[in-house]
């Protein structure tokens, strides 16, 4: 009889520390959540910054950010779009998920591997006293291991690259996960993503990439043993500068019909 009860009692009090620590857990969540969002939001939005060259590690991020004007853009149209009401909520990729908010891509379109495509993006504009200086795109595609994401900024030619990394990917550290290598991403910086007659001709080549290279202007060198990483970023810019990403936005922006 003893032995029961001290079974039973053993058993009970293991069940009680269960369903406290239970509840601990659960009320850290939820009470953590509202600060991991905002350390998300804050993190994105240096990312943005640092992207279009305007990041200043001496200054607040929100007061940074104030220069930069996020809109919401219809990525069949090409035109911006008032059909999401909180722009700051509106998670991109998210999106991407839902069926209703977005449309599966044919496997020949696909070519950057997102299965799904979202029917709005977030753009990002900034602005200096002559109008447009440059534009933020959020853009994403499978690597060798992983969906990188990244933003791509332009020049107010809306052709010209001055910026571009990766903020979300996990590639293979010291070969794809170069990715992130700042020497790398500066190779970007002043290349073309079009041709004259306005194709997409911007992608990762192997070898060096020189002033006597063919085609320099559109060309950066691949990573160093990471062929299939070096693809999927030449791919996901295929995709999005293309016409079933922002290449009509960037159209009618340059024509004034945005």
């Amino acid at each position: 009889m003893a032995n029961q009860q001290t079974a039973k009692y053993t058993i009970g009090v293991t069940l009680i520390m269960c369903l406290v620590a239970s509840v601990l857990v659960a009320g850290s969540a939820v009470l953590l959540k509202p600060a991991q969002v905002a350390n998300k939001t804050l993190d994105f939005k240096t990312n943005v910054l640092k992207i279009a060259g305007i990041y200043d590690a001496n200054q607040s991020i929100e007061a940074q950010f104030e220069k930069v004007e996020v809109k919401i853009i219809d990525l069949e149209t090409g035109k911006f779009t008032d059909a999401i009401t909180d722009i700051d909520k509106f998670d991109q990729t998210a999106s991407a998920k839902k069926p209703e908010q977005s449309e599966k891509l044919e496997a020949e379109v696909d070519i950057a591997k997102i299965i799904r495509r979202e029917k709005y993006a977030k753009v990002f504009l900034v602005n200096d006293e002559n109008g447009l200086s440059k534009v933020i795109l959020p853009v994403r595609g499978y690597g060798l291991w992983s969906t990188m994401s990244g933003f791509v900024a332009l020049d107010k030619d809306l052709n010209t690259i001055l910026g571009f990394g990766f903020y979300d990917q996990k590639e293979t550290p010291g070969l794809g996960g170069e990715v992130d290598n700042p020497k790398w991403k500066q190779l970007w910086v002043g290349k073309k993503i079009y041709s004259e007659s306005g194709e997409v001709r911007v992608s990762v080549v192997k070898g060096h990439v020189d002033d006597s290279t063919p085609d320099a202007e559109h060309k950066v060198d691949a990573l160093a043993g990471a062929t299939l990483t070096s693809d999927g970023v030449s791919k996901l810019m295929k995709f999005w500068m293309g016409d079933n990403g922002f290449k009509p936005f960037l159209t009618n922006l340059k024509n004034g019909e945005a």
